[in-house]
């Protein structure tokens, strides 16, 4: 009975999201000079969802692709609520990057109209990424991407603000946390053939010139391969950290699954930040194996906002939220009061925490040349790591 209600409110919700078609402000205490504008980007794909005779997704289940976007709007229109609750006078106008027959800069422009000082976006692809950042920094708006871990197309911007970070912060905060924690293990490299796999490993050697290099084998594996050809390259007498070289899940997946039976080994994988969402991870019942990852967001189910934000979330849709659900909200709800509290100027204030929901964001300006004059992005660089051993969450460092 609770998923057929789920269903039925997650239905009702889309067809309430219709009106979003051309953007829509969706909350507004007053209409003065005093209330601050905000502008929600998501990729909420409501032209597919609805033509002229109504909706056309059926009542029985939502397509994966419209998810995401439609948890980060969740996410954000409870911020809004809670906002509402404080008395902060705000205008919200949310905008469908999806929009059928509108391109990214066509949208920048229905965007213009609203006079925004502030936007947070989930983007999902650079192009809308590219227009939105030009359009940030020549209206001097803040541009919050909340969920979009990529810098292509983004330089002498300092009004870009990237949430989600970069790969390369998350290699050379890797290769920093390996260092520290495994001082003298066995360190076998693992990777495939691939542009950007080159990319990672040339990050990965980088890293190293700027401290003491890790001493580490790099091994290039077919996309078959056995633990009869991995196994060989570990030690039974030492720690073993196998890292994992690719964002290809398939590759990924093997990797663990080649690990697991290998109980003679005690050996640390540390794989990409892509792996949070990787059940082999949290499936694993190898006793000697323990994996690590890296995630700028870390929602802390004890915290008593999460706790908060996750029974609202679970009487209204019979569900547990996902962390899109909690990005939206803690993005919508840090930068708002920030917007608010210093008068729209976020940038200079950054280093405030005291609206904090689960994450510690850390931001630093990030300039790609050293003749760069201005930071071609401020960049959140505050990254958690993640253990997992026997499918369970051991600690979070």
């Amino acid at each position: 009975m609770k998923r057929r209600t789920y269903i039925y409110l997650r239905y009702c919700l889309l067809i309430n999201l219709a009106i979003l078609l051309f953007g829509s402000k969706v909350f507004a205490q007053d209409n003065n000079s005093g209330v601050k504008k905000v502008v929600i980007l998501a990729p909420l794909y409501l032209d597919s969802a609805f033509d002229d005779n109504g909706y056309k997704l059926g009542s029985t289940n939502i397509p994966k692709m419209y998810l995401p976007g439609l948890d980060f709007y969740n996410g954000a229109m409870m911020a809004v609520d809670s906002l509402q609750k404080e008395g902060i006078e705000m205008e919200v106008w949310v905008f469908d990057t999806k929009k059928t027959g509108t391109t990214p800069l066509q949208l920048s422009q229905e965007v213009e109209a609203v006079h925004s000082e502030l936007i947070i976006a989930s983007f999902t692809n650079s192009v809308e990424q590219k227009v939105f950042a030009e359009f940030a920094f020549n209206h001097n708006i803040p541009l919050v991407s909340a969920t979009y871990p990529n810098d292509n197309y983004i330089s002498a911007n300092p009004f870009f603000l990237m949430i989600n970070s970069s790969l390369k912060t998350h290699v050379e905060a890797m290769y920093k946390y390996l260092q520290r924690a495994y001082p003298v293990a066995k360190y076998v490299y693992v990777t495939r053939k691939g542009i950007l796999e080159d990319k990672i490993q040339s990050m990965f050697t980088e890293a190293g010139k700027k401290t003491y290099p890790i001493n580490y084998k790099s091994i290039l594996m077919p996309d078959d391969f056995t633990a009869a050809q991995l196994l060989p390259l570990l030690d039974s007498t030492k720690q073993n950290v196998i890292i994992c070289g690719s964002l290809d899940e398939k590759f990924g997946n093997l990797l663990l699954k080649n690990l697991e039976s290998a109980n003679s080994y005690p050996c640390t994988v540390m794989g990409m930040p892509t792996w949070d969402g990787l059940k082999p991870a949290f499936r694993n019942a190898n006793d000697k194996m323990e994996i690590i990852y890296s995630t700028p967001y870390q929602f802390n189910k004890a915290d008593i906002a999460i706790v908060n934000i996750t029974d609202k979330y679970k009487s209204t849709f019979f569900a547990r939220p996902t962390d899109m659900v909690f990005k939206g909200f803690e993005n919508m709800y840090h930068f708002s009061k920030l917007l608010v509290k210093y008068n729209g100027d976020i940038l200079n204030n950054l280093s405030d925490i005291s609206f904090r929901i689960s994450n510690n964001y850390r931001f630093e300006p990030v300039k790609l040349s050293i003749t760069s004059q201005v930071p071609d992005y401020i960049e959140n660089k505050k990254l958690y790591f993640i253990h997992v051993a026997k499918g369970v969450v051991k600690s979070v460092n």
